[in-house]
């Protein structure tokens, strides 16, 4: 899997909600910091591949000593309904308890419902929600923790 395979999953992303290149500029400072500061005893990534096309990824990067963040869940049209995003975020989970964390804790949009009913479905709570402009758009933002 090649890093522009990665963008453009991103780009297709982008795309559909109809997002300006701030968000690709967001996934690209994401990925900056995570690949200059990787933690491999507490940091791990995937990235979902369909018939040899980069469709998806998602990180859990270390906030502090006790709280893990799951950051860039994000899938292609092509590949939703498929379970991807589901045993993504599990791996997430499951990674995060293996190494100790106590709290696990995403930033998401309000409009973003597959991604809500995941987190919600595995016990993730709603803490806020805030309106934002970003992206070239009116949003709101959410963040979600889930205790490990």
């Amino acid at each position: 899997m090649t890093w522009a395979g990665w963008c453009s999953s991103t780009a297709k992303f982008t795309r559909e909600y109809g997002w300006n290149n701030e968000f690709e500029a967001l996934v690209a400072e994401i990925a900056a910091h995570y690949i200059r500061n990787f933690q491999p005893e507490r940091e791990k990534g995937w990235i979902a591949e369909l018939d040899g096309e980069c469709v998806g990824s998602v990180f859990v990067v270390r906030k502090s000593k006790t709280v893990a963040q799951l950051r860039l869940l994000i899938l292609s049209p092509q590949a939703r309904g498929l379970g991807l995003g589901a045993r993504l975020t599990d791996e997430c989970i499951e990674f995060a308890r293996r190494k100790g964390y106590k709290k696990m804790v995403l930033w998401t949009n309000s409009h973003l419902d597959a991604a809500r009913g995941i987190y919600a479905k595995r016990g993730f709570k709603l803490m806020r929600s805030e309106p934002f402009s970003g992206y070239g758009k009116e949003l709101v933002g959410e963040t979600w923790e889930l205790r490990l």
